[in-house]
């Protein structure tokens, strides 16, 4: 009970400060300190508490101010249909190799972020139609991502909203936790069908992400002045935990 309250109350900080890597930390940490034997399991239950967490961190940025609503809905609901397709196809491939694959895909955008850049002068009414149908393909493609690695997503998610919109880092934080929330959900509510959810481990593991959360906000606001600061600790944290990752899953490969 203890590991799963800690691990949570890690992942709903990680949520709270970078909007993402909540199902990064998550699934790794369900494994191998909570001790979750089936790594299926662990996705949904991950999945599960990640889902909840980021909702309720999303009421956090919120009342900041944080959240462009237009591209969250966009973004949400054509990432959840991928979300869904990508969480049917995931449970068909063996855990270890996803767990694999998962750690190649992390390295891969811990990389692709030195690319990104933010456009300071975007504002919610400056994006256009065609910047919308881009976040809208850009969705599509990252819920088929989260729902295959059974994650949230938000390490792709805020990366492909800078990409699509070029607005300003703590407003994709802000942004991305709705459609972390509902990827999560999808993707749980298909595992749970295959009973593939550990109930009492996802409470233990929400309710550790609730204070997690809230301090990981407070700090996220802080650091927002600070040019450059949240992405250098995102890029940090994905390419610190894919190296780990990919060191405990290459013996399955």
């Amino acid at each position: 009970m203890l590991l799963a309250i800690g691990s949570g109350s890690l992942t709903g900080f990680t949520l709270g400060l970078i909007g993402g890597g909540g199902s990064i930390l998550a699934t790794p940490l369900l494994i191998y300190v909570v001790g979750i034997r089936d790594v299926h399991t662990a996705l949904g239950t991950g999945a599960l508490a990640v889902s909840a967490n980021a909702y309720l961190n999303l009421i956090s940025h919120a009342l900041r101010g944080h959240l462009w609503w237009r591209c969250a809905l966009i973004f949400t609901v054509a990432g959840s249909l991928g979300a869904f397709f990508g969480s049917s196809l995931g449970k068909l491939i063996d855990g270890q190799r996803l767990l694999f694959l998962f750690g190649l895909v992390m390295m891969f955008v811990s990389f692709a972020m030195r690319k990104v850049r933010c456009d300071t002068a975007a504002t919610p009414q400056s994006l256009s139609l065609g910047t919308h149908g881009k976040t809208g393909l850009t969705a599509l493609l990252t819920g088929t991502c989260s729902g295959f690695f059974g994650i949230g997503g938000g390490f792709l998610i805020v990366p492909g909203l800078l990409l699509a919109t070029g607005m300003p880092l703590i407003n994709a934080v802000g942004t991305s936790l709705l459609a972390v929330g509902t990827f999560g959900l999808t993707t749980a509510i298909n595992y749970a069908a295959s009973g593939l959810v550990d109930w009492r481990i996802a409470g233990y593991f929400i309710l550790g992400g609730v204070a997690g959360g809230v301090i990981g906000t407070i700090v996220s606001t802080q650091l927002s002045t600070q040019r450059d600061t949240l992405t250098k600790i995102f890029r940090a944290i994905i390419f610190s935990v894919s190296l780990y990752v990919l060191w405990r899953s290459y013996g399955a490969v």
